[in-house]
Parts: C-alpha cells; structure tokens; sequence
C-alpha cells in the first residue's frame, strides 16, 4: 500500500485544486494537490514538501481532515487529506495542468480522480471546508 498526503488549502471558502497531466494515470482528472510519502517523513513533512516542489508554495500543515484507502487498478493507496495555509508564494503550475480555487458547491464528483471524490463527499457531509 501507498501512502499518500493530500492538502486542502483553504482561502476563505474556496479550495485549490489542481489538474493532473494528460500524460499521467487519471489524466487530466482534479486531485487535491500532494503526493507520495517518502521513507523517514511523516505525512506533514511530505505534503510541505509536495506541494513546495508542485505548486511553488511553503505551506503550515493544519490538522487531518479525512483519510480513505482506496484501491485503483494498479495500486492501492492509502490517502490523508490536511487542512494547509500557504504561508509564502503564489501557486504555479510545475507539474499540473491547471489550478482552480473553488467552491465545495463547485466540485463536480466526475471531474476528480476516484480517492478525491472520497474526500469530496466527506466535505458535504460536514457542510464545510473548516
């Protein structure tokens, strides 16, 4: 099993988003920004790390929001969403496509990759990115 660490980075009531390369698996598809956990991190260690080499920003890791272990055709991972402030930079786009700020009512299920729309349903359920 992966281990993976996502970010919600929040600005108000809006969330970022980032669209995955065409040439990677799930293509294309919305993800909340992060990435694998390299050996001797922990999850807070690696998603600063994540999206400094992504997005370009230093970010305070906040507290977990969700965690879902989801199993795509190819591997299985296990994915912790944080709550994220950037702290310094703007986003850029390094490795993604394209970046969005929306809203949680803005999020459409079939636009993001599979273990992201876990997170998604959690969100509503709880009404609130907070």
């Amino acid at each position: 099993m992966l281990e993976v660490v996502a970010g919600l980075v929040r600005d108000g009531e809006r969330f970022l988003v980032c669209q995955r390369p065409a040439h990677k698996a799930r293509g294309l598809l919305w993800e909340f920004a992060g990435g694998k956990v390299e050996a001797g991190e922990t999850g807070q260690q690696a998603l600063k790390r994540e999206l400094r080499e992504e997005l370009g920003v230093e970010v305070e890791v906040q507290e977990e929001v969700a965690d879902v272990t989801y199993a795509y055709p190819e591997l299985t991972v296990h994915l912790t969403l944080y709550g994220a402030a950037i702290v310094r930079g703007e986003p850029q786009l390094l490795e993604h496509n394209d970046l969005r700020w929306i809203a949680l009512d803005e999020a459409v299920d079939g636009d993001f990759c599979p273990a992201d729309r876990l997170f998604l349903a959690e969100l509503r359920r709880r009404g609130s990115i907070w």
